[in-house]
């Protein structure tokens, strides 16, 4: 069973006032109101954050859908979009392993992988036993899941208050604070690197490829910022 206790300290960690799971509120707000405005149902938009839970995933499922692509193409394109959360798994899977934690536990928490979780998780996870900190983690996913349905509905129902502006500005609010969550750990010669690269890649190979510019930036600055630690270390 889930322990109780350290799954609540999950929930009450993400409610903390500097928590990412208020700028992940204020992008599912944009999220309702553009499924509204692209003629989603309410059930629909509750069932999409549910499943998807991710703001790029769920962006890209409703455009893909208004184009008119097929079931196979939009689980494609959501499947690349959410890629990004594997180095994330790969990241925090060795803080939260411990023998005693069945495995259905592993399999539950995989659904609560996103960016402001991770953010939670990795300023949080030393004050945890090792023993409960898969409980912890399953607590802060429920609570920022939760918000974000919460706003979704929020957003759904205040579209007609929102102008093409507002959504815009509520959407990049996540991104914009994990951005800055990014720079704040510059830490390492690994990490500044990766996060000065990528910001200068990426605009560079926009005007290579629009399409693949993230992707390609992400990549060419991740490795090279990897060989930069290994040579120079931290």
């Amino acid at each position: 069973m889930i322990n109780s206790k350290y799954f609540f300290q999950g929930i009450l960690a993400s409610k903390k006032f500097d928590s990412p799971a208020i700028a992940l509120g204020a992008s599912f707000v944009a999220i309702g109101a553009l499924l509204k405005n692209l003629g989603f149902t309410i059930q629909e938009s509750i069932f999409s954050t549910l499943l998807t839970y991710a703001l790029p995933g769920s962006l890209v499922m409703a455009e893909s859908m208004l184009i008119g692509a097929s079931l196979v193409n939009i689980f494609l394109a959501v499947w690349l979009v959410n890629s990004r959360l594997y180095p994330m798994t790969v990241s925090i899977m060795p803080l939260l392993k411990h023998e005693s934690q069945p495995r259905w536990k592993y399999y539950l928490s995989c659904h609560f992988v996103a960016v402001s979780s991770w953010l939670i998780l990795k300023s949080n996870y030393e004050e945890i036993e090792r023993k409960y900190r898969l409980d912890f983690w399953i607590g802060i996913g429920t609570a920022t899941w939760l918000v974000a349905i919460f706003s979704t509905i929020v957003g759904y129902y205040a579209s007609d208050f929102l102008n093409r502006d507002m959504i815009i500005a509520l959407a990049i609010i996540n991104p914009i604070y994990f951005m800055c969550a990014m720079i704040g750990v510059m830490k390492t010669v690994q990490l500044t690197s990766a996060i000065l690269l990528g910001a200068l890649l990426g605009p560079i190979f926009y005007f290579i490829s629009p399409e693949w510019s993230v992707l390609i930036g992400g990549l060419v600055a991740g490795t090279i910022s990897y060989f930069i630690g290994e040579k120079y270390g931290s």
